[in-house]
């Protein structure tokens, strides 16, 4: 109980560091002054022997020490840390004061001092305040050793948010190594008292002067229930202090099975996440429960979580589509450890061949289908792979909807992009011919519903922005971007599958699903924040603007001019109603056309033949921009 007391007076006084810093640093001079007159004199003589002026003497180098020690920046170093660094800084400031002292003294012909107090009592200064503050990291050390089991201090952490799970997570973590100096809480009433034995600094806004006031090493964001505006605003303020920052769990991750004390880098999502859409979960269960669900891309970043997302929902069988046989295997084996009781057809299909989708439909009869199978990296695609992007992404979605129409599935969803929007690249402009291909066999007649889920960039997903930034931060960077001006539309893996699997709820045919995705965000703000989270200063990891690769543009559109916007049931889901689409003899020839396209087809050819039916699509102008911020 000493040491928990002895610590918390410890912190109590710290705000007040500089000063009474400085008021021990004039109390020892002012002792190494009568330790110089004693070790010179002996007793008989130290106090006898003086001048009767000596005490104006000892003021004035007490404030001369103070002023020298106070330019050093001596009384900012904190004493539990103490080294050859603050023993260099104190003799420096010492040494310094005693040479001007020294003169000063001579000078006005003080001729009653001893030289030789002069001269000793700089090296007296120096040991004097070298053994204070190391006596004082000795003490602190011990106090470390008896409440936590050992001396080694390698976190120090303020925990932003004194609610609940801040108090669980302390509970946690207080025995792994964390100290846990105080907790900031902009609640007035938990502010200059105790949580959990810990006192409440003070408010959010303040962490910066506090996490310099303590010498802190790690902040922590305990705020899961939070709104998402507030846990950005509070993240932003942890950012600026330069300090690595962690976080527990949200909400979502909590009730996913995450315990409170799992602490994790702070990822672009916690910065860069809305207030979740509420879903129609009785639509949903109902659509799902107890279908069979096919999933093509069944392995990739949208296909794998649309798999988690559905299984959730008690399908009869979920049937894996999948092209990559590593891809296939992940997925398939995590879904047979949490959800073991549901059946899992795992196929290695390629939605190019017609044939082997026409007998996996006719064999495992789908009711629900998502297509999410695609090629989605925009440079790759622009250059000599434009026949594999026209071929996968919008003949592939025929195929799919050819089998799904032939053989009576109820719904089937494409999963589109917002690159598909007046595209400036090969990429998009087939994820809008594969709309097109949508609104055409929507129209045909069938019992199928087509439809489309049309978002922005899927944060982490492969080949995304996120992951590349992360690796060049690892790397020490730089971290590049292609524009400064640059700006793209975020939402999370889990929130864009739940809008697929809610889009495929509400149903409706020819429709595609847009979600309000809110700001834009500036891609250079977004490294820029990366950078700050991982603990570096902007001058220590560069951005460095790379300029526009081919096919991009510096902003991503959720809307055609003439896509006519319907709001939904869902609040922040939209649908727009695509009107431009070609008649059905037309778009059949054209399906045909790019059939019949073989395989040394040059790129400038396949463009020619999208333009035919994306009327919209322009190539993009590509700068250079080499500049280091």
């Amino acid at each position: 109980m000493f040491w928990q007391s002895l610590d918390a007076f410890l912190t109590r006084i710290r705000p007040r560091r500089e000063a009474l810093s400085l008021a021990l640093d004039g109390l020892m001079i002012f002792l190494a002054w009568q330790a110089t007159y004693l070790f010179r004199l002996g007793f008989e003589r130290w106090t006898s022997a003086r001048p009767d002026y000596d005490g104006w003497v000892i003021a004035g180098l007490v404030a001369l020490y103070l002023l020298s020690l106070w330019l050093f920046k001596v009384p900012k170093g904190m004493w539990r840390f103490s080294g050859f660094g603050e023993v260099q800084r104190v003799t420096l400031a010492c040494a310094a004061a005693g040479i001007v002292g020294a003169v000063v003294i001579l000078m006005a012909q003080l001729q009653a001092v001893p030289r030789s107090v002069l001269a000793l009592h700089p090296v007296f200064s120096i040991i004097g305040l070298a053994m204070m503050r190391l006596g004082y990291r000795m003490l602190y050390e011990h106090l470390r050793a008896r409440i936590n089991g050992s001396a080694t201090e390698t976190h120090r952490a303020l925990v932003l948010g004194a609610g609940q799970a801040g108090r669980l997570l302390v509970a946690g973590i207080q025995h792994q190594g964390w100290t846990v100096v105080g907790w900031l809480d902009d609640d007035k009433a938990k502010q200059d008292s105790r949580v959990a034995g810990i006192p409440v600094l003070g408010p959010l806004s303040e962490v910066e002067r506090f996490a310099e006031l303590h010498g802190i090493t790690h902040l922590i964001v305990a705020m899961p229930s939070a709104e998402a505006a507030k846990r950005r605003q509070v993240l932003e303020l942890a950012g600026k202090t330069g300090l690595p920052v962690l976080t527990v769990p949200s909400s979502a991750e909590l009730m996913a099975g995450s315990k409170v004390d799992q602490l994790r880098d702070i990822q672009p999502e916690d910065l860069l996440g809305r207030e979740p859409v509420q879903l129609d979960e009785a639509g949903i269960s109902e659509c799902l429960n107890d279908k069979v669900v096919l999933i093509t891309g069944a392995g990739g970043s949208i296909g794998s979580e649309l798999c988690r997302q559905v299984a959730r929902y008690g399908p009869s069988k979920i049937v894996l589509y999948e092209m990559s046989e590593f891809a296939l295997y992940t997925i398939e084996q995590e879904l047979s450890e949490k959800f073991p009781r549901i059946p899992l057809v795992r196929l290695v299909g390629d939605v190019k061949d017609l044939e082997h989708l026409r007998y996996t439909f006719g064999k495992y009869k789908p009711q629900i289908v998502f297509h999410a199978a695609a090629y989605k990296h925009v440079p790759l695609m622009e250059v000599d792979n434009a026949w594999a992007c026209l071929r996968n992404n919008t003949l592939g979605t025929f195929h799919a909807c050819t089998a799904a129409a032939e053989h009576g599935v109820e719904r089937f969803v494409l999963i589109s992009t917002d690159k598909a929007v007046n595209p400036t690249n090969v990429m998009g402009a087939t994820k809008r011919a594969a709309e097109l291909v949508i609104s055409h066999m929507a129209g045909q007649g069938h019992a199928t519903k087509f439809m489309a889920v049309r978002f922005g960039n899927v944060l982490g997903s492969s080949g995304s922005v996120i992951p590349k930034f992360k690796e060049q931060i690892a790397k020490g960077g730089p971290v590049t971007v292609t524009h400064p001006d640059i700006t793209r539309y975020f939402m999370t893996i889990p929130e864009a599958a739940r809008l697929v699997v809610q889009a495929a709820a509400l149903g409706g045919t020819s429709l595609v699903y847009v979600l309000d995705m809110g700001e834009p965000v500036l891609i250079a703000d977004l490294a820029r924040d990366m950078v700050r989270l991982s603990g570096f200063r902007e001058d220590e990891i560069k951005i460095r603007f790379s300029g526009l690769r081919p096919g991009e543009k510096l902003y991503e559109e959720l809307l055609a001019v003439t896509d006519r916007l319907v709001p939904t049931p869902i609040c922040g889901l939209n649908v727009a109603q695509i009107h431009h689409s070609p008649g059905d003899t037309d778009f059949v020839a054209w399906l045909k056309q790019a059939q019949q396209l073989g395989v040394a087809v040059v790129d400038a050819e396949v463009c020619r033949v999208l333009r035919a039916v994306v009327s919209e699509f322009e190539s993009a102008r590509v700068g250079s921009f080499n500049e280091n911020l």
